[in-house]
């Protein structure tokens, strides 16, 4: 499978953006930062050979870094091209919003739209091909990345959101651990699902079939932002940690 860019040359691209929005006080920053933090430590992973096949996880990583580039081009070219949960993402970035609820519509657009679309791509050649000891392995590579997530969040929160909100450094001190848990737990959720829609998008019968999961994904993940932005009350965020009851 051809691809543009290599695991450091999408550093490298997120490097020449982050210090554009830097200097222009552009929002979309606190997102792109997090990400970059997470994809470094990715890849980090994959050199050292954590992964059953770690050249299946730096594929993925690839893959999903330019499905982020692609839905940025679309928004830049003509917003209404970009998927509806990136649409929300950047328009935050020209509100007043928190850095915290930002940062949230970008991971929830990448994870819960543009996830499972990057899995599927991967896994749709080589599915039926896959013993069941084989799709077991894949998933098992897809799930450890959620321990790099975990052991990165405490990082992000230190180097990206508390010098932009700093009383989110008296929350680190309130409730410690339990800060970084509910962040951890709630990705780990979102890409469990993103997985399973994943795997209902290969397993697909037709393209009907196939258009209703990607319309069920992306009607979740605006549910998710409305979550985000309070726009059906604050009741509405516990769905950000009960994904998986829906």
């Amino acid at each position: 499978m051809e691809h543009d860019l290599t695991g450091p040359d999408a550093l490298a691209r997120m490097d020449v953006l982050a210090e554009a929005w830097r200097e222009t006080s552009d929002g979309r920053g606190t997102f792109l930062a997090c990400y970059r933090l997470m994809t470094g430590s990715m890849i980090s992973a994959v050199v050292e050979r954590d992964f059953d096949d770690p050249a299946w996880v730096d594929l993925l990583l690839v893959r999903f870094a330019e499905y982020y580039f692609d839905a940025l081009a679309a928004y830049e070219h003509d917003p209404s091209a970009a998927p509806a949960a990136w649409q929300l993402a950047h328009d935050s970035c020209r509100e007043r919003r928190w850095e915290l609820q930002r940062l949230l519509l970008g991971i929830n657009a990448h994870i819960n739209v543009d996830l499972p679309l990057t899995v599927e791509e991967l896994l749709a050649p080589e599915w039926e091909g896959l013993s069941a000891a084989q799709r077991e392995a894949r998933r098992r590579d897809y799930l450890a990345v959620n321990g790099i997530i975990a052991a990165t969040v405490d990082a992000v929160q230190d180097t990206v959101l508390e010098p932009a909100v700093p009383i989110l450094a008296l929350a680190d001190v309130l409730l410690g651990p339990a800060e970084e848990f509910l962040m951890s737990r709630m990705l780990e959720q979102w890409r469990e699902s993103a997985w399973e829609n994943a795997v209902a998008l290969v397993e697909a019968p037709d393209a009907a079939t196939r258009g209703a999961v990607v319309a069920r994904m992306e009607a979740d993940a605006l549910a998710i932002a409305r979550a985000i932005l309070f726009t059906d009350g604050v009741a509405s965020v516990v769905d950000l940690f009960h994904r998986e009851d829906q």
